[in-house]
């Protein structure tokens, strides 16, 4: 088995990216009306919540997801296959995975666009800045 090999400044790079086009998606100016209303979040929940923990742990995950997708990526593979590992890892298992999950939970479709979007869009962010830093 060949040896893996990181860019961990891309790695890094694509954690923050993803990371901050969650604040984007989830903030005032795109879905955190609806997400909220669909998640069943009220304002004093939103408001008592660790906030500080919460972020820092989502963005560990982001970190993980980062270091996972270079490594199915690779380290020779062209920006348009790390775009496409990027854009199918969100649609085929992120986005698939949480149907199935809130399909079970009940759970509406509007929240699982929402979410699921999100994640389409960071994993192909995160294959297309993988990708183009080879």
């Amino acid at each position: 088995m060949d040896k893996l090999q990181f860019s961990y400044a891309a790695v890094l790079a694509a954690a923050v990216v993803h990371f901050a086009i969650g604040g984007l998606w989830y903030s005032p100016l795109a879905f955190s009306r609806a997400w909220q209303r669909e998640a069943g979040l009220s304002d004093e929940q939103l408001r008592q919540a660790p906030m500080a923990r919460i972020f820092g742990l989502a963005f560990l995950a982001a970190l993980v997801m980062a270091f996972n997708l270079a490594a199915f990526i690779g380290a020779k593979a062209s920006l348009g296959f790390a775009v496409f590992a990027g854009f199918a890892t969100g649609l085929g298992w992120v986005a698939m995975s949480l149907g199935v999950l809130y399909l079970f939970e009940r759970r509406s479709f509007k929240l699982w666009l929402i979410n699921s979007g999100y994640l389409v869009l960071a994993f192909t962010a995160m294959g297309a800045i993988l990708g183009a830093w080879q």
